[in-house]
């Protein structure tokens, strides 16, 4: 019986952390349509391409168009991020500008090479360090567009999780998806 009561005081600290994950999936707000968002929830695969010409109704801005703020909001159901981010469900909420969003109008698209590494759900990449102008993980070095810059003030850029997917809609443009947040940003390679 002696031996018995380390063995599952062993056991009840292995499982702690299991038990840990599930309370915080079951807190992260569902909704009627779309369910949770982040949570560690990882989409099993990128935004579709849009349909339709969407742009932003707003006049764009004298001089540099890709470094305007965006002014819409994102927060789709209580208790969602007002950021671009992704349901459990899989469904992609503010991928819908469309192919003609001067913003993301690149003269020289992928300028630095293409990203060689793994896209989409089947690798998550750990954030080695740098901000949101210039990002590392496993080598590889990225930046956010300037206009999302607001969308990841509450990523952890030496810790956070990051799982990259194609951008469907904007040649040079890749999409980085935070798990933990279920936020995504768009971001442009700029080599090893």
């Amino acid at each position: 019986m002696k031996k018995l009561i380390p063995l599952v005081a062993i056991v009840l600290l292995a499982s702690l952390p299991a038990i840990a994950q599930k309370q915080r999936q079951q807190a992260q707000p569902r909704s009627s349509s779309g369910g949770s968002v982040g949570g560690g929830h990882v989409p099993q695969h990128g935004p579709p391409p849009t349909r339709g010409a969407r742009v932003n109704p707003q006049p764009p801005p004298r001089g540099d168009q890709r470094t305007a703020p965006t002014q819409r909001g994102y927060a789709d159901r209580p208790g969602h991020p007002n950021a671009p981010h992704v349901h459990s469900d899989n469904t992609w909420i503010g991928h819908d500008s469309g192919r003609n969003d001067p913003r993301f109008h690149l003269d020289r698209p992928w300028e630095h090479g293409r990203f060689r590494g793994v896209i989409g759900p089947s690798h998550i990449y750990r954030l080695e360090g740098g901000d949101r102008e210039r990002f590392r993980f496993g080598g590889f070095y990225f930046g956010v567009a300037p206009f999302e810059f607001d969308f990841v003030n509450d990523w952890l850029w030496d810790s956070d999780d990051i799982v990259l997917y194609e951008d469907p809609d904007h040649p040079g443009w890749y999409l980085a998806y935070n798990p933990r947040l279920g936020t995504y940003v768009h971001v442009l390679y700029l080599g090893p």
